[in-house]
């Protein structure tokens, strides 16, 4: 590997905070073949953390975050933990990033199947998922409802991301933030495919 291929692999693990000195393999393999996709997937990480005109760098962290929880990928988790505390997150705010996701992937599975099977049973009866986070949460409601359609959209529940987009609208949110907000989803997405 050439020092502008490993410099290229450095400086994407460092947008998210993770050590370079780990395995990467799948990184490595296409910093060898000098593929193209490893710059283009550096831009678009830094474009989406660091570039946004909607999101703070805590918000774009914590969205990140809610992301790497969702894929269950540790070392990520871990690194976008402390560029959150970094960026004014407090302990409070990450755990119920962790909790949003955790009561998404859940509400995911149940409305998706709802949705998929149709049956009027399934639709009329009563779901009896406590959901009491949402009610109040210390992110405030427009952005809990954003990392809620972010999570959302990376599971594929069409019910819940149609939900949560006229949600968050009526909470203030503009289009444009929305759309910020899966384009980081789905880049941070496809960046864990790869570690």
């Amino acid at each position: 590997m050439t020092t502008t291929q490993n410099d290229t692999v450095v400086s994407l693990l460092g947008l998210v905070g993770l050590d370079a000195s780990g395995e990467h393999p799948v990184l490595d393999a296409l910093a060898i073949a000098d593929h193209r996709y490893l710059r283009d997937l550096k831009i678009n990480v830094g474009n989406v953390l660091n570039s946004s005109q909607t999101l703070t760098r805590k918000e774009t962290t914590l969205l990140a975050l809610s992301v790497a929880v969702n894929e269950k990928y540790q070392p990520l988790i871990d690194s976008l933990t402390a560029l959150a505390k970094q960026e004014g997150a407090s302990e409070v705010e990450v755990a119920e990033t962790i909790a949003c996701t955790s009561l998404l992937s859940t509400n995911n599975v149940f409305y998706r199947f709802r949705h998929f099977v149709g049956k009027d049973y399934y639709q009329q009866t009563q779901p009896g998922i406590r959901m009491s986070i949402m009610m109040n949460p210390v992110l405030g409601k427009e952005f809990f409802e954003l990392m809620s359609l972010a999570v959302s959209a990376v599971n594929g529940c069409e019910l819940c991301v149609r939900s949560h987009e006229e949600s968050v609208l009526k909470h203030g949110a503009t289009e444009a933030r929305v759309f910020d907000a899966i384009r980081l989803a789905s880049v941070i997405k496809g960046l864990i495919t790869l570690l």
